[in-house]
């Protein structure tokens, strides 16, 4: 199976560089200090943008409360079909789709506001406009309390948290190929979210 995950994985690096982080999957400790920060007993919906092999998705579904639900939007088919084959979590929904539509499918599946998103989606390799899109319908779909936890080999993401979130934090992991910066975002910035709705509306 590890190894059907990994062939997953770079196949689907090869066909889409841009929109996959890297053919390797994440350290074990690399995904223990994402994740760490997150307060699991408040956290209800938890969104991941792609999962892939579901590296992080069977990490998180193993903290999450037997109530919670774990929305995995995912844009590669073959990342879809083997998350879906591989899990059947009640908790986890698989769609495949793109992160700038993130409320729409919050709103398919009845769900609310979001308490965490988890990404690992390459903001460096993203056009700008793409990239503010989908931190902006992101902001728009988090509770006020929400965080954002982001792993990226570059730091092009940082300063789109600096202007949608008051409270950022930071670190660095070496022990993952390729090291990765690590952020954790809270305390969505209003003008942010008004910002997101004039957008919607």
């Amino acid at each position: 199976m590890a190894r059907d995950s990994a062939w997953v994985a770079v196949s689907e690096f090869i066909r889409h560089p841009g929109m996959v982080g890297s053919a390797v999957p994440a350290s074990a400790r690399m995904v223990r200090r994402m994740l760490a920060p997150l307060d699991w007993q408040r956290i209800s919906i938890l969104v991941e943008y792609g999962p892939g092999t579901g590296r992080f998705t069977f990490e998180t579904l193993e903290r999450m409360p037997r109530d919670a639900v774990l929305l995995a939007i995912e844009t590669g088919e073959s990342f879809v079909e083997a998350l879906r084959q591989r899990c059947d979590d009640r908790r986890l929904i698989v769609v495949q789709g793109d992160a700038r539509d993130v409320n729409r499918h919050l709103a398919e599946h009845g769900l609310g506001e979001v308490d965490c998103i988890l990404t690992g989606l390459p903001f460096s390799t993203l056009e700008p406009s793409e990239a503010e899109t989908i931190m902006r319908e992101t902001v728009r779909a988090m509770s006020p309390r929400g965080m954002l936890a982001a792993y990226q080999m570059r730091t092009a993401i940082r300063p789109l948290l600096g202007r949608h979130f008051a409270s950022l934090r930071a670190s660095y992991e070496w022990w993952n190929i390729p090291p990765c910066h690590l952020y954790w975002a809270t305390r969505k910035r209003q003008g942010s979210v008004m910002a997101a709705s004039e957008i919607a509306a």
